[in-house]
């Protein structure tokens, strides 16, 4: 039996402050799990078709290069038909407020309820480059040049008339 490893590097300790007692801190279900759960700090409503903003009571103070990213948690919109608007949601390094979710529900028939210590979305943690945006007159060819949306992709059928 082997126990998880994660890839050498460096490791990171994500500080945390509680502004709520009801607060949960993030925290994985299992060692090899990307995703920290957040959990809401707040009873929250939310109606058929009806967004809400959830409050998990903690800020967090992110390392340096690092960045947040909010993502959805699959057992939600599979069994609720609740998932995030905006997905994925972007934590900033210097953000010290408190984390909060906007959940939608998209079941047409019923309300959602969300209580203190549910987790409602995951959080990852990503290295990012910030990069000084550079006016230029032209770019690079580049392998696909100007070709985009679908250029890869299933190619449309031909049209038939009859």
């Amino acid at each position: 039996m082997s126990a998880y490893r994660a890839i050498e590097g460096p490791s990171y300790r994500l500080r945390c402050r509680r502004l709520r007692p009801e607060a949960t801190l993030p925290q994985r279900a299992h060692a090899s799990d990307a995703g920290l759960d957040l959990a809401a700090a707040e009873t929250v409503t939310i109606e058929p078709g009806e967004r809400a903003v959830i409050g998990c009571g903690i800020a967090i103070e992110l390392p340096a290069g690092i960045a947040g990213l909010v993502v959805p948690r699959s057992g939600l919109a599979l069994h609720h038909g609740v998932t995030l608007v905006n997905a994925p949601g972007l934590i900033d390094p210097g953000y010290r407020g408190e984390l909060r979710v906007v959940l939608l529900n998209t079941d047409r028939r019923r309300s959602f309820v969300v209580r203190p210590g549910d987790r409602i979305a995951q959080l990852l943690l990503v290295p990012f480059v910030a990069a000084e945006p550079l006016e230029v007159e032209e770019l690079d060819a580049g392998e696909r040049g100007e070709r985009g949306f679908g250029s890869t992709g299933v190619r449309p059928r031909a049209r038939t008339l009859a």
